[in-house]
């Protein structure tokens, strides 16, 4: 695997390895071939959603340029591409009428990553909700989870003769907490009650979306992508413990226990009651065939009355060794966290972000075109020893991606960090292999030996 990687012939033969993007944060053509708004184009026209005043109306446009996209993907020498569909792009409404141009886009994107003999793993919501469907409410009315469902019957009667391999959402509590208890994402609501109705109809939309794709797509694997990150009070202080416990309950167990124990946790059942209905549990808990776990780092809590919860984001200890945009290199945590998915839920866990931020003086090509991005290969580097380390003492490990393919719209910081393999200059377009991606791709080319 490379220098400081070892137990390499611990991972199963069949390990898939990958990159990932998402649509809105590499599309572009927002305003093209009919597609509609989401929440998030309406955020980055609010003055502050977005750091810079930043859009994603252009992006990596990989709208236009997928075909060359691929052929990258491809010189990497992956197994899989991971990407989201836009909701907007194929139902502009988010209901009702149906787009045709955003349905031709994805047959060829398909059609040219299968093409190039790489596996499309498709999820399909990636936190653009058509902007329509908030203006009726959101995830904060019930009925969005059938909307979902709807659009996600759409999606698996399309592609699902070609994919296989479906999540159905990404980073549930990110969007959820950030868009409707901080106000840090789209649509920004900052509001108890509205926190919880999205959290609850979310899981709803979720077991709705099994269903769908079980029923509809022969032969289907489908699983769920999850952010999880150990929850640590600031300072060590006994005082910023109960935060943390909420905040850990919010952001590491408000999704998976129920989609996976038929229960949410006892922390939070109280605050989520009022909008369950008899039945509820177990159109949620719905079985998949795997768990997504997108992991960076750690997050540290602290007491703040004045948030929606009483808890606010802490700072890590001065000493964290850490990267550029400030998350603290513990792949210890990142170790444990794989070992707990498997003890705890028991599936099969698939890497399906990882990866390693970097301000644009860190990530910019020299004189002679090289980006020598050490930071990120220091991060590949122990994160994927401790996946190793994990797998040896019994993780259910059966993948891992890499976020990102691309330095791409990085939501509310704009195009501030990069995370890519490719680094993009936003005003031509051009990519440039990173060091970072040059050693992922003889990673696995030497692991395959």
């Amino acid at each position: 695997m490379g220098a400081g990687n070892k137990n390499i012939t611990s991972l199963r033969p069949d390990f898939v390895w990958g990159v990932s993007t998402s649509a809105f944060q590499v599309e572009g053509a927002t305003k093209e071939d009919g597609r509609g708004l989401s929440i998030w184009d309406t955020r980055c026209r609010l003055q502050g959603g977005v750091w810079t005043g930043a859009n994603a109306d252009v992006a990596c446009d990989h709208y236009h340029r997928w075909p060359e996209d691929v052929g990258l993907i491809k010189d990497l020498g992956v197994d899989a591409y991971r990407f989201s569909i836009a909701w907007p792009r194929l139902l502009p409404k988010g209901k009702g009428p149906v787009n045709q141009k955003g349905l031709d886009f994805y047959d060829r994107l398909i059609d040219g990553v299968l093409e190039a003999g790489i596996t499309p793993w498709v999820c399909l919501y990636h936190w653009d909700l058509p902007q329509a469907l908030d203006d009726l409410g959101g995830w904060t009315n019930r009925d969005c989870a059938g909307w979902f469902a709807d659009y996600a019957v759409l999606a698996a009667k399309r592609y699902g003769d070609r994919v296989k391999h479906f999540a159905t959402f990404n980073e549930f509590s990110v969007f959820t907490m950030f868009g409707y208890a901080i106000d840090w994402a789209a649509p920004g609501v900052t509001d108890r009650a509205a926190h919880m109705k999205a959290i609850h109809h979310v899981n709803l939309a979720h077991g709705m979306g099994v269903d769908v794709l079980r029923d509809h797509v022969k032969d289907v694997s489908i699983g769920a992508i999850h952010n999880r990150q150990i929850v640590r009070p600031e300072g060590g202080l006994a005082e910023n413990q109960a935060a943390a416990d909420l905040l850990d309950a919010h952001w590491n167990g408000v999704f998976c226990d129920p989609q996976h124990l038929g229960h949410y946790p006892e922390i939070m059942a109280r605050d989520v009651e009022p909008y369950v209905q008899a039945g509820d549990l177990a159109r949620i808990c719905r079985p998949t065939d795997w768990m997504g776990l997108n992991h960076y780092g750690p997050i540290y809590a602290k007491a703040d009355p004045a948030t929606t919860w009483g808890y606010g984001w802490g700072a890590p200890p001065e000493s964290a060794n850490h990267p550029e945009v400030g998350w603290p290199i513990f792949p210890e945590v990142f170790k444990d966290e794989l070992l707990t998915l498997t003890r705890r839920y028991g599936l099969p866990v698939y890497v399906t972000e990882n990866g390693c931020g970097g301000g644009a003086g860190s990530d910019t090509p020299d004189e002679n075109g090289v980006v020598d991005d050490t930071h990120r290969l220091a991060y590949f580097r122990e994160y994927q020893q401790a996946m190793l380390d994990a797998v040896a003492e019994g993780a259910d490990v059966r993948g891992y991606f890499v976020w990102a393919l691309l330095d791409n719209f990085e939501w509310g910081s704009g195009y501030g960090p990069r995370f890519g393999l490719y680094h993009v200059d936003f005003d031509s377009q051009k990519r440039t292999l990173k060091n970072s991606g040059k050693w992922y791709r003889d990673m696995i080319k030497g692991q395959r030996k």
